[in-house]
């Protein structure tokens, strides 16, 4: 005997360690669909992980596949493209208006030097005679000073008469345009919003149809996870290019295109001069895109990985947790998130140095046609309103270009995403629900003949199941499947529902082809029951009403009466109405497997087929379900597949298979006799015909169940001896294994030495309580996108360096403001040599400008993209980590289900990252851009800044009220989309149930309806946005309207030249332009700050069993020795019901111990309470 101890289990560490000796059948891995032999303790994580990089190198050597840009718009109707029509229609009209307001705009040049005349023909000398002694006029002063000068009227009139007419008239036009934006502004945003929403609506509901109408040997090749990240992730790339972003992609392009006929009509040879370097900047900008679309192809298809993995962890959380593989599962998950990472920064990089490449030649075109220009003017006389006109619209056009290309970027990566997407929808199925063709016999008799028959999977062509099978199973008769794991018992119960189709020979159901039947109606003539029954998150009620939609309440209660259910459920406080949990948590498996095959019995099928349908049922239930079951199927066609054989006895004929072909077939007498294969199978497991008290084979096992422990009994002769009422004890195991017929997952239990926990029942039920209105509660922190953003701070020197380059970014802009408008000066200026002088300069200065932003801008995306990536992966990973840790009552509960975790552990980090990264470098440079460009007009002017600057409080209200507005409608849209999430996951995952049950268009309509949802709320939020985003647009209109009007009236006072006006205008002009940018981003900043809360409120959730801590104590030597005493339990979720009551067992080291009762009477939750998965209510469990 080892040394004894006595410490509560709940006062120590969970961490199960792995026996050497334990079987290898018994251990259990979830790295791959098929079964893995290897213990928790002895994961070879470096090997594995090393076999996923050759993978994920071998995967981005292939280039990413693009779809065309029209294809994005494949779901469009007649009145989406009609939207689409008026959107791209207002946003070109929207893109216009900022070359045709340089019309205006060099209208007030001329009106500004229609004022004075040509100063280089001036004779100064005779001017100066006029003019006080302390006054000396030239051509620079003479403006501010010529008034205080005593001209003859009749020799000099420098005052245009018209001059503030003419700038009211020109301001009231700017006014005009503004109001025009307005309206253009909310018709662009809405009506492409309003067209993305609904081909996004029909892609969603596509899509998932085509996922429920694929053939189930589709889902052998690919992953349910993967596939049910596609629905969330790719299909929101798509949304973000197919919205919006097009519309102001398309608005920057029309403003590229108008600026260029401008330019040409203005002056045709300054423009084609300015677009030599066009050809570059197209081809970089190309580039760009499919360098875009690849890398983003390429962080899909890892994320999509990732996404797969935690579905397959979360829907499988109690078997992690028994095998301690949470920290196993978190590096597999995040091995996958390193891959997306590395795509993220590479992308990050290339993209800034095509981006501040693309700047660069778009500065060095501007210093060429500065040049030119100033040449035109020597030489042919150009006007310098002229000149300035063909000189703004060409920057116009080129800054649309530049600023189109983060809405192209978003163009291609939903090209991208598309190509997945689309080849999901177009892979046709061979076999198809929804297909309407077929025959539909008034009456199917059920008739069943194989003949012939050779099939092998499609994901193992290679590995023959069936080989020329033949039997036939009369109607009315029940026909039983028998042979060893493997043997391809359970093939023939899938090609009996035409899962799959055979390569060779026939399935015949009344002499005809199933093939030939319209396969929904079926599928609906069978019942199906299988070893391992999948149940649905909803009521007890609507698990069994999918066997049958319309039946009433009587006939439910019927079935569950046939089924030895209806007493079970008539004890639980909701009864009918009582959630299962997802996938039945919250039952027993006996219950689970009596509501299926209630499920089974409501539809009154022709043929029923039996796969185990007892097996996890205790001996009472089973004798009595048996005997339901063998009245259910008279009259009918049964199939039954059976390891124990003693339910077969009374079978009609017994076909017992053997590597996929027939070997033996009789009935139970007639192969007894013959005493072959039939005979040695009776034998190994000690049945006889006229034994009553039957024993049940300890070594069950299904050969369509992989990848899933259960739990074997070793087969050592043993003498069993009954030590009293709580516990079997087999003397000669050395080891504990726990027998449990209802048990959902299958493990071996070493449980550590754990000091006392009491609690009591009031205590407990406080707790809960107070839990849930903790959870429900939203984070009540200040900031929560801020304290997300901490944990970047270990890259604070890539975002340091990043911030400076941003700043640099936005300083460089209101510097270029300062040179356009000393470019007036340089025309004025009288000496040709120089204005030649000064010409070269500025020239310098632009490609100066364009070397700093090619530096700057790759370093700000470059820099940015490791921070931002390095967050998403972090954030990603903590997420998946913070769930792991969560005790198994958060997992009961049903807001918490699979899918709904799954979606937001993919959309809520990808929206905090659509809100970082490079998105906060452009909101920096913006700020840098405002700021930088204020503090220069104010030295220039500070009446006339302050004028500018009345009108940036409305531009930046607008956009918090935007970003506030569109809060409101995230929320709702993120509780809708995790409740779609939750059907899409649970309905995918569960594929093989959802055919049995023809429950596609069931699934489908529940998917939709939760849709509309989304839809109506996007509809909404589409109006705001577009009225904010007109409006706020049309503020710079009306800000340069006042700049003008009241930058001549100072004029005209001789308080600033027009230079300074212009100034000004650029410096404000670009600021306020950075502003609107930021406004655009409003939505995105919407879902971040508020995906942010709903993260923080998961960090900060303490579970009570913390299942990855490393507290507690840890014995150097545990024999064993567990006293379970007085132990209370009711389960978190249904306080309600008491599970255990007063408890006892004590169970002594090195003895094997059996639990048995009825369904439902707590053999499971002892097991769960020696797992930890739980704490005893009241009592302790000592070791």
């Amino acid at each position: 005997m080892g040394r004894r101890s006595s410490y509560d289990i709940s006062h120590r560490q969970i961490h199960f360690i792995d026996d050497v000796n334990m079987p290898n059948k018994m251990r259990t891995s979830l790295i791959n669909d098929g079964s893995a032999k290897a213990s928790p303790s002895s994961f070879k994580i470096k090997e594995i992980f090393k076999n996923e990089d050759n993978k994920i190198k071998k995967e981005k050597k292939s280039s990413a596949e693009l779809v065309s840009f029209a294809s994005l718009f494949r779901f469009a109707n007649k009145i989406d493209i009609l939207c689409i029509m008026i959107g791209t229609f207002a946003a070109l009209a929207h893109g216009a208006a900022f070359p045709l307001m340089l019309l205006v705009f060099g209208n007030l040049v001329d009106v500004f030097t229609d004022r004075s005349f040509d100063l280089c023909q001036v004779n100064f000398t005779l001017l100066n005679s006029f003019c006080p002694e302390n006054i000396h006029l030239t051509n620079k002063n003479f403006r501010n000073e010529y008034q205080k000068c005593n001209f003859p009227q009749e020799n000099f009139t420098p005052i245009n008469d018209n001059f503030m007419t003419n700038i009211r008239k020109q301001s009231m036009w700017l006014a005009i345009m503004g109001c025009a934006i307005i309206v253009i502004g909310y018709f662009q945003v809405t009506f492409w919003s309003i067209a993305c929403e609904r081909q996004t609506r029909r892609l969603r509901e596509t899509l998932f149809r085509s996922i429920l109408n694929k053939d189930i040997a589709y889902f052998d090749t690919h992953k349910t996870g993967q596939l049910s990240t596609r629905l969330t992730e790719d299909v929101n790339k798509v949304h973000d290019g197919t919205g919006d972003k097009v519309g102001s992609a398309l608005q920057f392009i029309g403003s590229s295109i108008a600026g260029i006929i401008l330019g040409f009509i203005k002056g045709w040879k300054l423009t084609l001069v300015l677009l030599s370097l066009g050809p570059i900047v197209v081809v970089s900008a190309a580039i760009f895109t499919r360098i875009t679309a690849t890398m983003t192809s390429q962080e899909l298809k890892a994320y999509a990985k990732a996404g797969a993995i935690a579905e397959e962890v979360l829907s499988s959380i109690r078997t992690v947790f028994a095998y301690n593989g949470a920290t196993y599962e978190s590096k597999r998950y995040e091995k996958h998130l390193r891959s997306a990472k590395l795509s993220g920064i590479r992308k990050g990089g290339l993209n800034g140095m095509l981006m501040g490449g693309i700047f660069c030649l778009i500065f060095c075109t501007y210093a060429l046609g500065f040049w030119y220009g100033a040449k035109l003017v020597r030489d042919e006389g150009f006007s310098i309103g002229g000149i300035l006109i063909v000189f703004f619209s060409l920057i116009t056009a080129m800054f649309g270009l530049g600023q189109a290309a983060p809405h192209l970027q978003s163009v291609a990566q939903a090209r991208g995403a598309a190509f997945t997407l689309w080849n999901i929808i177009d892979t046709p199925s061979k076999i198809t629900i929804n297909h309407p063709d077929g025959v539909k016999k008034e009456d199917l008799i059920g008739d069943i003949k194989f003949t012939n028959v050779h099939f092998s999977y499609p994901s193992r062509a290679d590995v023959p199941v069936l080989i020329g099978l033949s039997f036939t199973a009369q109607s009315g008769q029940t026909t039983a499947l028998v042979g060893s794991s493997g043997c391809g018992k359970s093939t023939c119960v899938q090609l009996l529902q035409r899962f799959y189709d055979p390569i060779d020979g026939s399935v015949e159901i009344d002499d005809m082809q199933v093939s030939q039947y319209n396969l929904g109606w079926l599928r609906e003539h069978i019942g199906v029951v299988s070893q391992e029954p999948i149940l649905f998150q909803t009521t007890i009620k609507e698990n069994i009403l999918f066997g049958k939609m319309n039946a009433t309440q009587d006939e439910v209660e019927q079935a569950a009466k046939m089924a030895n259910a209806h007493d079970f459920i008539m004890e639980l406080p909701d009864k009918y109405g009582t959630l299962v949990g997802e996938r039945g948590a919250q039952l027993s498996g006996g219950q689970k497997q009596r509501i299926a095959i209630a499920r089974a019995l409501i539809r009154n099928p022709r043929i029923l087929l039996l796969d185990e349908a007892t097996s996890a049922l205790d001996r009472e239930s089973e004798s009595v379900v048996q005997d339901a079951l063998d009245r259910a199927s008279k009259g009918r066609t049964t199939i039954v597949i059976a390891h124990r054989l003693s339910t077969i006895v009374s079978a009609s004929k017994i076909v017992v298979l053997d590597k996929g072909s027939v070997i033996e077939e009789g009935n139970h007498k007639t192969l007894m006799d013959e005493r072959g294969v039939y005979y040695g199978l009776v034998e190994a497991q000690n049945l006889h015909v006229n034994d009553k008290d039957r024993k049940t084979d300890e070594n069950d096992e299904d050969d369509d169940i992989s990848g899933k422990a259960r739990i074997r009994f070793e087969k050592n002769s043993v003498q069993m001896q009954y030590l009293g009422s709580n516990k079997l004890t087999f003397s000669t195991q050395k080891q504990l294994i726990i027998d449990d017929d209802e048990l959902n997952q299958s493990t071996r239990i070493s449980v550590h030495n754990k000091s006392c926990h009491n609690k009591s029942i009031e205590e407990d039920q406080i707790s809960q309580k107070a839990e849930q209105i903790n959870e429900s509660q939203e984070y009540s922190g200040r900031s929560p996108f801020l304290t997300v953003l901490r944990m970047n701070s270990p890259e604070w020197f890539y975002i340091i360096l990043a911030c400076l380059a941003c700043i640099c970014n936005g300083g460089v802009q209101p510097a270029f403001g300062v040179i356009l408008s000393k470019m007036i000066a340089v025309f004025e200026e009288c000496d040709p040599k120089q204005q030649e002088k000064h010409v070269l300069t500025y020239v310098f200065f632009f490609i100066s400008i364009g070397l700093i932003i090619l530096f700057t801008t790759f370093l700000q995306n470059f820099l940015f993209a490791i921070s931002g990536e390095t967050l998403t992966q972090r954030l990603r990973a903590k997420i998946f980590q913070t769930l792991l840790k969560q005790d198994i009552a958060y997992f009961d509960r049903p807001e918490n289900n699979t899918g709904a975790l799954c979606t937001r552990l993919s959309t809520e980090a990808s929206d905090v990252q659509g809100a970082t990264g490079i998105r906060i470098g452009t909101m920096l440079q913006n700020i840098a851009n405002l700021g930088v460009g204020i503090i220069l007009a104010f030295i220039y002017s500070w009446s006339l800044t302050l004028v500018m600057l009345a009108f940036v409080p409305f531009m930046i209200v607008a956009g918090f009220l935007q970003m506030y507005l569109l809060t409101g409608f995230t929320n709702n849209d993120k509780k809708a989309l995790e409740n779609a999430g939750k059907v899409t996951v649970e309905s995918i995952s569960n594929i093989r149930t959802v055919a049995q049950l023809t429950k596609e268009k069931y699934f489908d309509d529940e998917y939709c309806k939760l849709l509309d949802v989304c839809f109506k709320n996007s509809i909404k939020r589409a109006n705001i946005f577009g009225l904010v985003f007109g409006f706020t647009d049309a503020i710079m209109f009306f800000a340069m309207a006042a700049l003008f009007s009241f930058g001549a009236w100072r004029v005209e006072q001789g308080a600033m030249t027009f230079e300074n006006v212009m100034l000004i205008l650029n410096c404000i002009l670009f600021g306020a332009m950075a502003v609107g940018q930021t406004s655009s981003m409003a939505p995105d900043y919407s879902k971040a700050i508020n995906s942010s809360k709903k993260i923080l409120v998961l960090f900060k959730r303490v579970p009570q069993i913390d299942n990855c801590s490393n507290a507690g104590k840890i014995l150097e030597n545990f024999d064993g020795q567990i006293g379970l005493n007085n132990l209370d339990f009711h389960y978190p979720n249904r306080q309600e019901v008491q599970v255990l009551k007063n408890f006892n067992l004590t169970i002594e080291p090195h003895k094997q111990i059996a639990l048995v009762g009825s369904s439902g009477c707590g053999k499971s939750t002892i097991i769960q309470l020696l797992e930890r998965f739980y704490d005893p209510t009241h009592g302790q469990i000592v070791s």
